[in-house]
C-alpha cells in the first residue's frame, strides 16, 4: 500500500516537538511533511494569505490528521482546518499526542476533543471524526502505539469521511 498523503493540524506552539515525532516515523508520504521553517514563514502573513496556503495544502491531501495536545481544541487554524477539510470531503481523523514528551521530557494534560467545536446538523464532528488516544502512559510506548496504528486511522477516515455520514 502507497503512503498516503496527509495535512496535519496542530497547534504549533505548544505541540511543534511532539508533532515533529509523529511526523517523523515515516508512515506517510514525505510530501505531507512541511518542514518548521515553512510553518514559521507562512505563520508571519495576513490571515488570507494562510488560509490559501491550507486550503493549497489540503486540496492535495487525502485525510486531515489532527495531532491533538493540551490546547489544540477550539483554536482559529485547527478550526478552520477541520472546517475546510469537511468542505473538501477529506478523511478526518484525531490522535491524541499529549502524553509524548516534548523537547524538556514533560507530557502534558489531556486536551478537549477538537472535533467537539464542530457542529453538523447539530451534532458534534466528533460523533463522526474517530480519534485515537493510546492507553499507555509512558512517552516511548505512546509512541510505539501510534506508530503500530497511525496508517490504520487514516485509512479509516479516509473510507469514513464526511460523504459517508
Amino acid at each position: 500500500m502507497a503512503k498516503r498523503q496527509v495535512f496535519f493540524s496542530f497547534h504549533y506552539d505548544n505541540d511543534n516537538w511532539r508533532a515533529g515525532q509523529v511526523r517523523n516515523m515515516g508512515k506517510v508520504d514525505s510530501s505531507s511533511t512541511f518542514s518548521d521553517n515553512d510553518w514559521e514563514e507562512v505563520k508571519e502573513k495576513k490571515d488570507s494569505k494562510i488560509k490559501e496556503w491550507i486550503d493549497e495544502q489540503l486540496n492535495k491531501r487525502s485525510c486531515l490528521v489532527v495531532l491533538i495536545g493540551e490546547k489544540t481544541a477550539n483554536r482559529k487554524w485547527i478550526n478552520y482546518e477541520i472546517k475546510k477539510a469537511y468542505e473538501l470531503d477529506k478523511g478526518m481523523i484525531g490522535i491524541y499526542i499529549h502524553k509524548l514528551e516534548n523537547s524538556l521530557g514533560k507530557q502534558d494534560d489531556k486536551g478537549s476533543n477538537p472535533f467537539d467545536y464542530l457542529t453538523l446538523e447539530r451534532e458534534k464532528l466528533s460523533k463522526y471524526v474517530k480519534c485515537f488516544d493510546s492507553g499507555y502512559s509512558l512517552s516511548k510506548y505512546v509512541y510505539n502505539d501510534i506508530e503500530d496504528n497511525i496508517e490504520d486511522l487514516i485509512e479509516y477516515g479516509i473510507e469514513h469521511k464526511p460523504s459517508t455520514w
